[in-house]
């Protein structure tokens, strides 16, 4: 264990242990959101993860390269919040037709303000410098509506972590997500022109509050070409994310096939222009 392990198990016995203290007092979640998917559901996500891939090398995924698989809970924040938003546009609307022998361009200009209020409810940011944020964010969303109150009853089985991340160094994450969707939110209504610049943008925070939550995720690794390969699994919905090998034969092939393939085409395109 290091000093974030809150549940896993014994190497020499494989019982499930919950390491004493890492869950009392302030560091007791609000929530957990049980695991719903099993980790033979996590290992056929992950071979259709490799589905389509077409410059994956063929021994990759012929073979059974997974040499770790763990259900992890990850340390959540879920952030309430309400966001005050002012966005102005300079907007114009270009109209073109003809006059006689002239054409005629005419262009209107407009300024144009959009204000609202936009009420979010639980903005995620992981409080574990374990794992990568990117992959975090990539897995979402996850429902949180399933959540329960926290229980240990629940860990068994599976690793956790207590947050490394705490609540206040977590904001800013959080607010840039609050801010960027309020954004997005005034932006959509601005619409029915032909061009618009953003001229100026505020987005205040009003009052809110936080809940720590346990959330399910699978860690899938692999071996390939002595390299190790990470993959996550949201443990509700399977949703897979990570990064996996190119072979390098298919990756200078593929083109080489694609432009094979074009030659007759541009050569037919060229004789029923000419015809």
């Amino acid at each position: 264990c290091d000093s974030t392990t809150a549940a896993t198990s014994c190497p020499y016995c494989g019982n499930p242990t919950v390491v004493p203290g890492q869950f009392h007092g302030m560091l007791k979640p609000d929530y957990i959101l049980p695991f719903k998917l099993d980790k033979e559901a996590a290992m056929r996500a992950l071979r259709g993860f490799y589905k389509g891939k077409v410059l994956l090398p063929r021994a990759f995924s012929s073979e059974d390269h997974i040499e770790e698989i763990r259900g992890v809970y990850v340390p959540f924040w879920l952030f309430d919040a309400q966001g005050d938003a002012d966005i102005r546009y300079n907007a114009t609307r270009v109209r073109s037709y003809r006059q006689g022998d002239y054409q005629v361009t005419e262009t209107d200009h407009y300024a144009v303000h959009r204000a609202g209020t936009v009420d979010f409810s639980r903005i995620p940011v992981d409080g574990s410098r374990k794992m990568p944020d990117a992959h975090m964010d990539a897995i979402e969303p996850f429902d949180y509506s399933e959540m329960v109150p926290f229980s240990t009853a629940y860990l068994p089985g599976y690793l956790a972590d207590k947050y490394d991340v705490d609540a206040e160094a977590a904001v800013p994450r959080a607010d840039k997500r609050m801010s960027q969707t309020t954004m997005d939110v005034l932006e959509d209504a601005v619409s029915g022109y032909d061009r618009k610049e953003l001229q100026s943008s505020s987005v205040i925070k009003g009052d809110s509050k936080v809940a720590y939550a346990m959330v399910p995720v699978w860690i899938l690794t692999t071996r390939y070409g002595n390299r190790p390969y990470t993959f996550m699994m949201n443990g509700q919905t399977g949703k897979v994310v990570g990064s996996l090998p190119i072979d390098e034969k298919k990756k200078w092939l593929y083109p080489s096939i694609a432009a094979l393939i074009s030659i007759p085409v541009v050569y037919w395109l060229a004789k029923l222009l000419v015809a």
